[in-house]
């Protein structure tokens, strides 16, 4: 009988990846030839293989209890040690610098799975498409969810009936699914746009962090709530988070770095990264509402926000945007005067072929800022 990692058993599909198809009884297998190949090995590496492979490896880690690292090959953290009781040793995403080594226990994911299914109805009949390297720890997640739920992890959009994605690529793969039940989006704060794409199918969205794991989901139009076990507070505006699900060695209050409000019944609302946070003379402009409001406008592909220093406001807006084919920057300019407020309203607009993301398609600030400046 399979262990816990593993919800299905016998004949039902496990893994279609890379051209590669398992059963349970034939993944429960391969785990255990895994383990047998070097069954004196304290920790694992699963960073430079390929998903199935990778899967395998941290399910056998899963199963002797030892860590395993899965990390971005081209930009591996600096890691003095490994904690006792680690399981997983990952990264932050690096979306607003490099990324910082993590490493967390299994009861930090597994005990909050419960909760994710509840919110999120992955049922074992179910396909779940992975859209991103599992590096990133919100496709991880979703991946080790759906295997100890007893679904099918696939890289086949023809046959997906629920997808874990960030809201940009959100927009384009719902058109390659066919078969697509639920979508479930994390990473960044789901915009119209993204929500426009995935009309007729069920949304949900999840707001966590690296460090603390699941904190809050909803399913959309609901409002977002705080999930059991987690306790917030708002400290001058940005976001702690009390969590079981931390990773190791994070103080038992979190400073996720958000700005956030609390309000009835576990409601919360997440306004934006605490960083991105523009103070434009006296007046704070949240770079996240900014963008949603000009992602919404024609001819706008995809745009990114920061603050640039400035003399005498301390801080004014800049905008990098990626345009369609053909629109006219000073066109946009005039519909964005019609829209945002005067503190709000870029100064300063650098069009850019792309805007550079990371593995999880999240905008890297960091690297924008480099470009910007």
């Amino acid at each position: 009988m399979p262990s816990p990692e593993l919800g299905g058993a016998g004949d039902a599909p496990a893994l279609d990846v890379g051209g590669r198809r398992y059963t349970y009884r034939d993944l429960d297998r391969a785990i255990e030839r895994c383990i047998d190949r070097d069954p004196d090995a304290v920790v694992y590496d699963a960073s430079d293989l390929p998903v199935a492979d990778a899967l395998i490896r941290v399910c056998a880690a899963a199963r002797r209890g030892i860590p395993v690292r899965v990390e971005d090959p081209a930009a591996r953290p600096h890691r003095p040690g490994i904690p006792p009781g680690a399981f997983l040793l990952v990264a932050t995403s690096g979306s607003t610098g490099r990324p910082r080594p993590l490493a967390r226990t299994a009861a930090s994911w597994y005990d909050s799975f419960p909760a994710f299914t509840a919110i999120t109805g992955v049922a074992p009949a179910d396909r779940v498409l992975i859209t991103g390297p599992l590096y990133a720890t919100m496709h991880l997640f979703g991946a080790l969810h759906a295997l100890w739920r007893g679904a099918c992890v696939t890289d086949d959009p023809a046959r997906a009936t629920v997808v874990h994605a960030v809201p940009a690529v959100l927009r384009e793969v719902v058109r390659t699914c066919p078969r697509l039940r639920t979508a479930i989006v994390a990473g960044i704060a789901l915009d119209d746009g993204a929500l426009a794409a995935a009309a007729g199918i069920d949304v949900v969205e999840y707001y966590g962090s690296s460090e603390v794991s699941l904190v809050a989901a909803r399913r959309v139009p609901q409002p977002m709530r705080l999930i059991d076990g987690v306790e917030a507070e708002v400290r001058d505006g940005l976001l702690f988070v009390r969590s079981p699900y931390r990773v190791l060695g994070a103080p038992d209050w979190f400073g996720v770095g958000d700005l956030a409000e609390l309000g009835a019944d576990r409601e919360l609302t997440v306004l934006g990264r605490g960083d991105c946070a523009i103070n434009v003379g006296g007046t704070v402009v949240v770079a996240e509402d900014v963008e949603r409001v000009l992602a919404s406008l024609d001819g706008i592909v995809a745009v990114a926000v920061i603050g640039s220093p400035h003399a005498v406001l301390g801080q004014t807006v800049t905008a990098a945007v990626q345009l369609e084919h053909g629109a006219g920057l000073a066109e946009i300019r005039s519909r964005a005067r019609r829209v945002l407020a005067k503190e709000a309203m870029p100064r300063r607009w650098v069009p850019l072929p792309a805007l550079p993301r990371t593995a999880a398609g999240k905008v890297a600030r960091g690297r924008l800022k480099d470009l910007l400046t």
